[in-house]
């Protein structure tokens, strides 16, 4: 799966309930199919479930270098996820199952619909799963797109970045699925909470949460590629 920062939800926005927001039962069904592509397909370690706090508004903000990394982030959360995931991939069977399983489409051109509806997700004490640097490369987080930022801002949610690794090697295409049974790594880091400061501007309120989360995640993720010897792909 693959998700910008922000994007702008089209006519195929998920529908669940009268709302047209996405309810709880996708999530339930479509983890157990991430559980078992992250356990039995491939071999996932999973570390720092503890990190995600139990209750309450989360979103999870992980790295992006391969396809898989959606469903693999999915299947292994402690907490139900919808995820945000680019509309391009909300066409045919793929695109029927996404919507069953209660993912977020997001049109990369504009977020607005796409962030509302990851809004009243959080608004309602749920979980949001992003990749904020937008679309699948390096994984290094050198830079984050301000959707998630804004979401943090305007939600009561606590951000845990997630390294996810393993996922694509150097080499390989970042459509490429990562052969049975490969070792994966997903490590949730330590929560971090960002608020507008007293007298602080919208927009510079947007670039500095911008900022925390970005070197959360960066962190997160050399310190776990660092501590389980998994490279990132160099290309």
């Amino acid at each position: 799966m693959s998700s910008p920062g922000a994007g702008r939800v089209t006519a195929q926005r998920p529908k669940r309930g009268r709302s047209g927001i996405p309810g709880h039962w996708g999530p339930r069904w479509s983890a157990k199919v991430g559980w078992f592509l992250a356990r039995v397909v491939w071999r996932t370690r999973v570390l720092g479930r503890a990190n995600v706090p139990a209750t309450g508004p989360v979103i999870i903000a992980g790295n992006h270098t391969g396809v898989v990394d959606g469903p693999v982030l999915l299947g292994v959360s402690p907490r139900r996820l919808h995820i945000m995931v680019k509309e391009e991939m909300f066409r045919g069977a793929v695109g029927a199952i996404l919507r069953a399983a209660g993912q977020i489409p997001v049109d990369r051109a504009s977020g607005r619909a796409a962030l509302a509806t990851a809004r009243a997700i959080l608004a309602r004490g749920d979980c949001v799963g992003i990749f904020p640097e937008g679309s699948r490369g390096g994984g290094g987080v050198d830079e984050v797109h301000g959707g998630v930022a804004w979401l943090a801002l305007n939600s009561a949610a606590v951000v845990v970045p997630a390294a996810v690794l393993g996922t694509r090697r150097s080499g390989e295409s970042v459509s490429k699925v990562p052969g049975f049974r490969r070792c994966l790594v997903v490590e949730f880091g330590n929560p971090v909470r960002v608020e507008r400061l007293p007298g602080e501007s919208g927009r510079a309120a947007l670039v500095r949460a911008g900022e925390v989360i970005r070197v959360a995640l960066a962190d997160t993720v050399a310190g776990a590629a660092a501590k389980h010897g998994i490279a990132l792909p160099r290309d």
